[in-house]
């Protein structure tokens, strides 16, 4: 029997602030750590808060990318995804505030797949409409530029 999910659902988490630039995360029974480099002050145990939000990007690409498949019936093998963002650090640095603080994320999404060429258009069309990161991100005004290298199987 297949449990149906609950459409809207409630995320609970919780921070500690360890340092000016160290935050201790608590979700479910994990742990994560936003940081920032030494350079900036911090003690580099995670990603800075820019590289999470990029990070939760490229995992949501794949998670939906993934979920489309599975649900049209097409393997997908080897995917990896690269990012490339411009970052307008004016705003986080204080000096002014900025409406679109990245105004180009590049992402190259590489994948063997038995997926037909339309099915494959599909999954593309799909990813837009179903990823929430990235749909947020475009929201906020900054382009996400796709560029798929696809191989058979």
């Amino acid at each position: 029997m297949k449990i149906k999910q609950k459409a809207v659902t409630t995320m609970r988490m919780s921070a500690e602030a360890k340092s000016h630039a160290r935050t201790d995360i608590s979700v479910r029974d994990l742990e994560s750590i936003v940081d920032e480099p030494p350079e900036r002050h911090g003690t580099n145990k995670g990603l800075t808060p820019t590289e999470t939000l990029m990070s939760s990007l490229m995992g949501c690409t794949n998670v939906i990318t993934s979920r489309i498949a599975e649900a049209m019936g097409v393997k997908i093998e080897d995917m990896t995804i690269d990012l490339k963002a411009l970052f307008d650090r004016t705003g986080a640095s204080l000096q002014d505030e900025i409406a679109v603080p990245f105004p180009e994320i590049d992402m190259t999404i590489a994948l063997k797949t038995d997926a037909t060429t339309e099915q494959m258009e599909r999954i593309k069309s799909d990813l837009a409409k179903f990823c929430p990161i990235a749909k947020v991100i475009r929201a906020a005004g900054t382009p996400i530029n796709e560029t798929w290298q696809v191989s058979s199987l």
